[in-house]
């Protein structure tokens, strides 16, 4: 296995305006993947987005927003160090594609740079098989959250 991207695609009955917010608005993203968000939907802004540990901490980690094209399209890096530029090579890029399908969006989420982190062939593996969980658990979460939000608008 190549283990160098995760893609998954997936249809939403809610228009592509309604997706683009649920992935790219904290206040949304935190309803259906992290438990914080805290981050400007701005290219170029960084924040951080947190998960709750077992004993209810935080574990924060790094996010940058690379792009933010209504309703079409939004990207972003994570997964560096607070203390470090945002590039290839010390992040993982993570793009939804929007598109209007039928009666409602076809999202495709990709996300890439697991060969470029320079890990360890163990640890890529490692990284790669705990993020496809996550997408796989939290993306189940996004169409039933984007459509409600559909019906209340």
């Amino acid at each position: 296995m190549e283990y160098a991207s995760i893609e998954r695609e997936l249809h939403i009955d809610a228009t592509p305006e309604i997706v683009f917010d649920v992935v790219s608005d904290p206040v949304h993203v935190r309803e259906w993947w992290p438990d914080e968000a805290e981050y400007p939907p701005v290219p170029g802004e960084r924040g951080r987005i947190g998960f709750r540990n077992p004993d209810g901490s935080l574990q924060w980690v790094q996010f940058s927003v690379v792009e933010a094209e209504r309703p079409r399209r939004f990207s972003f890096r994570w997964t560096y160090d607070e203390d470090e530029s945002v590039r290839l090579g010390n992040s993982l890029l993570v793009v939804f594609e929007l598109e209007p399908d039928a009666t409602g969006t076809r999202l495709r989420m990709t996300e890439t740079g697991f060969r470029e982190r320079g890990w360890t062939e163990t640890k890529v593996v490692e990284e790669y098989d705990s993020h496809v969980a996550g997408w796989d658990f939290f993306l189940g979460r996004l169409p039933a959250y984007a459509e409600g939000v559909g019906a209340t608008r």
